[in-house]
């Protein structure tokens, strides 16, 4: 398994256990009351960092147990990495465009910053997901 589809798969599954928890926690502080009354900001900030954080220890264990050369790509690698990259910011942008039109129509914040953060997890999963099946696939560059 190449080097950079490893870091797909540590990126896609740390993005689903962070944003998994995230919403453990959130919707288990709900309990009867309305969700935009949670105490939200923490938990997010812990569930980003710490994705953060999981992702770069992993891909470094990743590194470390492959004793390869990780820093070295060769032009499929990169042209993979762009396209997984082009799909999933697809999401941060209809993600901002959803924001801009919570934030004009005066949502609570709880919404505005909930619909932020799915936007980014699922431009994450997508980007994974679609240079996990570049790799296995196959890729054509147009």
């Amino acid at each position: 398994m190449a080097h950079e589809e490893k870091r797909a798969w540590i990126m896609a599954i740390v993005t689903l256990i962070g944003y998994g928890a995230y919403l453990i926690v959130v919707l288990g502080r709900a309990g009867d009351g309305p969700l935009a009354g949670v105490a939200y900001v923490a938990p997010l900030l812990w569930s980003v960092g710490g994705a953060i954080v999981a992702a770069i220890v992993l891909s470094i264990a990743a590194d470390l147990a492959s004793g390869g050369k990780p820093g070295q790509k060769d032009q499929r690698d990169r042209e993979i990495g762009r396209f997984g990259e082009y799909i999933g910011q697809s999401f941060v942008v209809v993600g901002a465009v959803t924001v801009m039109v919570l934030a004009m129509a005066e949502a609570d914040p709880f919404w505005i910053a909930n619909t932020m953060y799915l936007a980014f997890v699922l431009s994450s999963l997508l980007g994974s997901v679609a240079k996990i099946v570049a790799y296995r696939r196959g890729f054509q560059p147009w």
